[in-house]
């Protein structure tokens, strides 16, 4: 569970940066300067990294056996500019954090 949710967020954080940069740098020089440099570029591999974060995302919503609704906002986040982070941190407190804690060696208790 532990190499899931890392592969999650690691992919979460990597496609949340690209989509500020295209849509925050890339969109305004593509307008104002016309120079398509970003947009081509760094669009690309957001294209190309998000396709990896769906795969990510929906092996560790099928781990956290998720409802469908949650599942498609999670896929969808990021699509949309700074979602990815907003979605990451409700998954990391409404799924990850008790699903880590549950799978969590439990101590045996100690006799004196």
């Amino acid at each position: 569970m532990h190499a899931a949710v890392l592969r999650y967020r690691v992919m979460a954080y990597i496609t949340g940066v690209l989509i500020i940069i295209v849509v925050f740098a890339g969109i305004p020089l593509q307008i104002w300067d016309h120079n398509t440099v970003i947009v081509n570029q760094v669009g690309t591999v957001h294209g190309v990294l998000y396709m990896v974060y769906i795969v990510f995302a929906y092996r560790l919503a099928s781990k956290l056996h998720m409802k469908p609704k949650p599942t498609v906002l999670l896929l969808l986040a990021g699509t949309v500019p700074v979602m990815t982070f907003i979605v990451e941190r409700w998954m990391r407190r409404q799924y990850i954090n008790p699903a880590l804690a549950e799978q969590a060696p439990r101590a045996a208790p100690v006799s004196s």
